[in-house]
């Protein structure tokens, strides 16, 4: 199989990643923070470090504050949930993911919140100036994704949590597609909640994410529970990690997360971005040169992370890639990769659309026998 769905989460694993997730089943197959024995306290350390790890990485300032989660979904529900209150008025861009849509459409279809959209253009763009354009006296918070799973478009998250510490709002980035493939400096790009996936370009295995609340920030758990701290209190510790983490933690996905953040250091992030940028780059040349292939998108000079949509004629999606599969054994996505305002933006929302995404093991041939399936398809 020839694998190009890594924006949904990457594939092949590293082999260290796949080491570290068995490793933890016998190692640390304690609950930490639970027992004072030895294997409870490995464990311990070990989550510990990890998230250390990941707080460095994004340069979070407060590694307490960054909490383990089962994905970027879990993590965006926290955040959104945690943060919001009755009045409350939320400006969110018109790229987001169904993982920041539907809790926030839930809230102003029950009355919480209302809401402002900022359109992006036909290319998938979000400006900065729309979001200052949209903001009211009782905007609470800013939301805006990094990177697009769609047409792979950088937003300006920089310029907009700029905007959203000169206002004092809140800004919540969900950083799914740009975590370990764009540099990310959460203290620099005034972002106060931070939401990633570990298992995409991280390398790390499903079931573990996080989610970073910068200082002054404070939410209400969306779970409450065991904490192994305050034991003895019916109320939810309200010191971190613990507020925000309760119950057994995926101790063999946060082992498989640092083990892919280790593979994502020691290949280098810079040496990783050249390369997708490079494949990506040359698939879209390549794919410019193809009758009949309409992708969607920014331009090809313009810098992206390595996601590639485009719809082949007037062959549907999902009949396209039956036939990628059957007859190429070519793994791709169809649809509306579950982020149908993307579509609309960008012109694809009555049909959806086919998305190669690449990752660090995609090669040239990979792509070389992709064009050559879609150039067969097209005619």
């Amino acid at each position: 199989m020839i694998y190009f769905d890594n924006a949904a989460t990457t594939y092949p694993k590293p082999p260290q990643v796949l080491a570290a997730v068995g490793e933890a089943l016998v190692k640390f197959g304690a609950n930490p923070g639970r027992g004072s024995y030895d294997m409870s306290n490995a464990t311990g350390r070990m989550v510990s470090a990890t998230r250390d790890k990941l707080a460095r990485f994004f340069n979070c300032p407060a590694p307490e504050r960054l909490v383990f989660t089962s994905g970027a979904t879990a993590s965006l529900n926290i955040a959104i949930k945690g943060l919001l209150r009755p009045g409350g008025h939320v400006v969110f861009s018109g790229m987001e993911h169904n993982a920041v849509w539907r809790p926030l459409k839930q809230l102003e279809q029950n009355g919480v919140i209302s809401l402002s959209m900022v359109p992006a253009d036909s290319r998938g763009r979000i400006s900065a100036s729309a979001f200052a354009s949209a903001l009211r006296p009782e905007t609470s918070l800013l939301v805006c994704l990094h990177a697009s799973n769609v047409t792979g478009g950088i937003m300006p998250i920089a310029k907009i949590g700029a905007l959203a510490k000169e206002r004092g709002i809140p800004f919540l980035v969900d950083a799914s597609q740009s975590a370990g493939v764009l540099q990310l400096d959460a203290a620099a790009a005034g972002i106060g909640l931070l939401a990633f996936s570990g298992h995409k370009s991280l390398y790390g295995p499903m079931g573990a994410g996080c989610l970073y609340v910068a200082p002054g920030l404070e939410l209400a758990p969306l779970i409450a529970g065991g904490t192994g701290s305050s034991s003895h209190d019916w109320r939810q510790p309200q010191s971190y990690p613990d507020h925000l983490e309760s119950g057994t933690p995926n101790v063999p996905g946060i082992a498989g997360l640092s083990a892919g953040l280790d593979f994502v250091l020691q290949n280098g992030p810079e040496r990783i971005r050249e390369k997708n940028c490079s494949n990506t780059a040359w698939f879209l040349r390549e794919l410019a040169g193809i009758r009949r292939v309409t992708v969607y998108g920014p331009p090809p000079e313009e810098e992206r992370v390595p996601v590639i949509t485009l719809n082949i004629g007037e062959t549907d999606p999902a009949r396209a890639a039956a036939i990628l599969r059957e007859k190429h054994d070519i793994a791709v996505r169809a649809g509306y990769h579950c982020t149908p305002l993307a579509h609309r933006a960008v012109g694809t929302g009555g049909r959806g659309s086919v998305r190669f995404s690449l990752g660090f093991y995609t090669t040239r041939e990979d792509i070389e026998r992709a064009l050559y399936a879609i150039e067969k398809m097209a005619g």
